[in-house]
């Protein structure tokens, strides 16, 4: 019976861990539905961008104050994680602050006290940016496509955040005082525990202590099986996809187009002057499947646009700087890549339901985005400037816009005649070609 505790314990970590990767390898799958694509080049430059960006935090802190908290919540609550490897220690083999043995009680009190000036770091920046979201009246955090779970799943992840620090203290404070009863062995270094929470354990009986510390304990572990599956069901996903998100981004120049193979091929036949216009065309492979202009669903974009959407941290940076959002057009980027993971999603229950894809009527164009908000861009790229761990909405707008222009024919009126003014006469305006260079000579 006094392994009972070491069995428990064992059990849930491997349940925790174990839906967890379940949870991984299910987003892996849907990420594979999308097109390949290689983004393998210029290696050391993605290495560089991986670090500076997902985990520099370079562009958060252009926005300096949610910038800095971010960075607060993210060192803190990283490096306070690294407790967990104590937690499993301690936990499966019974042990009481296992890495004091391995750090020496100098090095361990430095690394506890470490360890609680950045939990502090981390209360007070959820608490911040609880109050920011929910009472500051930001336009960003009051956008209707956060109505509903976006906004309150940004409030629960706060509120989890704030309740494992609080635990933390909590089982560090109790600690703290049966190791001045020297019911416990001295072990760390307590400077905030001591201080605020310490008094209010002094007149607590040892037994009260004892069930305080390890109630705490177990709500601090228990807590961070549950956030790690909760990450699943989240946007703070970007925690854990920042990094190949980081890494897979586009390096060419932004405002740069991506060009279809076969129209390249058919404008290279058009301007090869040995071409020969009546040769026969090759055979084509009857099993084929012709290759589809733009996208209309998940499974024509490619896998770095799904990982992309599942990435989303929802902060909205991408639409505060739309200027087809800001002048009140139905556009917003950051509903692009939320609606895009809403359709990821769809066609993932799908497949868990028939044990592959069965047609469900529905495509992500028209069922979840818009014609409207697809044609309110101007493709300016001020979204893709403005995401801070380098999401690309522009490319997955495009292919859309490319899949009604040149599967539907569907575009608006205004660039039909455009794109006829090209055709006849080389020039978006409709002149003669013979009067286009009469602008020149007037006065």
């Amino acid at each position: 019976m006094q392994y009972i505790d070491n069995i428990i314990f064992f059990i849930a970590m491997v349940v925790g861990f174990g839906l967890f990767f379940k949870s991984l390898k299910e987003i892996y799958r849907n990420i594979l539905l999308g097109k390949k694509i290689d983004r393998s080049d210029q290696k050391a430059e993605r290495w560089e961008i991986m670090a500076r960006v997902a985990l520099g935090q370079s562009k958060m802190v252009k926005r300096p104050i949610a910038g800095i908290l971010h960075i607060f919540v993210y060192v803190g609550f990283v490096i306070i994680n690294i407790e967990l490897i104590e937690i499993i220690v301690d936990g499966i083999f019974g042990t009481h602050r296992f890495l004091a043995g391995i750090l020496g009680d100098s090095l361990y009190s430095f690394f506890t006290a470490t360890l609680e000036v950045l939990a502090l770091l981390v209360v007070i920046a959820v608490v911040l940016f609880f109050i920011r979201r929910n009472f500051y009246g930001i336009k960003r955090f009051s956008m209707k496509e956060l109505f509903g779970w976006p906004k309150h799943d940004a409030n629960w992840i706060l509120v989890i955040e704030f309740a494992l620090m609080m635990a933390f203290f909590t089982m560090n404070s109790s600690d703290w005082v049966l190791q001045q009863r020297q019911v416990l062995a001295a072990h760390g270094s307590f400077p905030i525990s001591t201080n605020i929470l310490g008094p209010l354990f002094q007149n607590f009986s040892d037994n009260a202590l004892i069930f305080t510390e390890r109630g705490a304990w177990w709500f601090h572990f228990i807590g961070i099986l549950f956030f790690m599956n909760y990450l699943y069901y989240s946007k703070h996903l970007h925690i854990l996809l920042a990094f190949p998100n980081t890494w897979f981004a586009n390096l060419k120049p932004k405002g740069q187009f991506t060009n279809l193979d076969s129209v390249t091929k058919e404008i290279k036949l058009m301007m090869d002057p040995n071409a020969d216009p009546y040769a026969a065309a090759p055979e084509a492979d009857p099993n084929e499947v012709p290759e589809k202009f733009g996208a209309s669903d998940i499974f024509d974009l490619n896998r770095v646009q799904l990982m992309n959407a599942y990435s989303c941290t929802e902060c909205g940076r991408c639409t505060s700087v739309c200027p087809a959002n800001i002048t009140g057009k139905k556009l917003s980027p950051r509903k692009i890549m939320m609606d895009t993971r809403d359709r990821i999603e769809e066609v993932g229950r799908n497949i868990n339901k028939n044990g592959k894809f069965v047609d469900d009527g529905k495509k992500l164009l028209d069922d979840h985005i818009q014609r409207e908000e697809l044609w309110a861009c101007t493709t300016c790229n001020a979204c893709v400037e403005a995401c801070p761990i380098l999401i690309d909405p522009l490319s997955i707008i495009v292919e859309m816009r490319r899949f009604l222009v040149m599967e539907q024919s569907a575009a608006p009126q205004e660039l039909n005649q455009m794109m006829t003014n090209i055709e006849n006469n080389a020039a978006p305006w409709q002149y003669n070609q013979a009067d286009r260079l009469k602008w020149a000579t007037e006065n």
